[in-house]
């Protein structure tokens, strides 16, 4: 792996900037679009480029190969369920909130990977880093102008969603000598399966009305969002590598802030920017610490 060049940090914070950006389209998405067939649509525009990426490398899709269990608790566990789950938060808390909260996802894999992994085991530094994060969040919940009676159920499926990133995460370890692109095409494609008929059977898409706006989001949530920018990321991953990849996690929660302020002209608190700043402070040590930290 080389040293990132301009270049390269330009496409990190494309990436950040686009994941950051979807938190405001899955909301807008979620005034015409139910949850599920707003993860369906996401996967099928994701699975696109992905295929073809395979086809351009010649690189074997083994979703059907003798370890199809495993990539299909994958799709379910890193792709269907967290898709779903962020729909229905972001549906009623603010934009900027999920990816807030979405951007605890490193904290909640440190935990996971402790119990889970032979080799990221917890340390004195790394717990730090996930108090710290974690009473961000906290003093998230003390604000109740932004989290409140009527929504705080909202917040915590979004965090579970997050959860769920993370034990994908820790299950994508057990096939990591199977490819990046062939293990995320071969999930993608589960998780279509798991969706389509979810959403058939209990939301009946044909029968939507959506308006052009919340169409356009989706749009974007599954083109640019999901296909887009999972290329951009298999780009970074195979040039710079994993460590260089995930401090992504850093420009995502600023980047969905700017977005929700600015475009959706949602609350921002004092406590919210004192948030960030701990979550982002708590997400640092704990990468700092991690294996392979530079």
């Amino acid at each position: 792996m080389r040293e990132a060049n301009s270049f390269d940090i330009f496409l990190l914070v494309l990436l950040g900037l686009i994941w950051g950006s979807s938190f405001f389209n899955i909301k807008i998405a979620t005034y015409s679009y139910a949850p599920i067939t707003l993860a369906l649509v996401r996967v099928i525009f994701a699975s696109v480029p992905l295929i073809l990426l395979c086809r351009f490398k010649k690189i074997k899709i083994e979703a059907f190969s003798k370890e199809w269990r495993d990539y299909a608790l994958i799709g379910l566990c890193n792709i269907a369920i967290p898709f779903i789950l962020i729909a229905i938060g972001t549906s009623k808390i603010n934009s900027y909130l999920a990816a807030m909260l979405m951007s605890t996802t490193p904290l909640s894999g440190t935990i996971l990977a402790h119990f889970f992994t032979k080799n990221e085991k917890m340390n004195i530094f790394k717990v730090m880093g996930i108090l710290i994060g974690f009473s961000g969040i906290l003093f998230l919940f003390l604000d109740k102008i932004i989290i409140n009676n009527s929504n705080y159920i909202f917040a915590l499926i979004t965090i579970l969603g997050s959860t769920f990133y993370s034990i994908g995460g820790i299950l994508t370890i057990r096939i990591k000598n199977k490819g990046n692109e062939n293990v995320t095409t071969s999930t993608t494609i589960w998780s279509f399966i798991f969706l389509f008929p979810m959403a058939l059977i209990l939301e009946k898409p044909w029968l939507a009305t959506p308006t052009l706006e919340s169409t356009f989001s989706l749009l974007y949530l599954g083109v640019v969002a999901t296909g887009l920018a999972w290329l951009i990321r298999f780009r970074i991953l195979s040039v710079n590598g994993l460590v260089f990849q995930t401090q992504v996690a850093y420009l995502i929660p600023i980047f969905g802030v700017f977005f929700g302020y600015f475009l959706m002209d949602e609350v921002i608190t004092w406590r919210v920017l004192i948030s960030l700043s701990i979550i982002i402070l708590g997400i640092y040590i704990v990468k700092k610490n991690n294996k392979g930290f530079k």
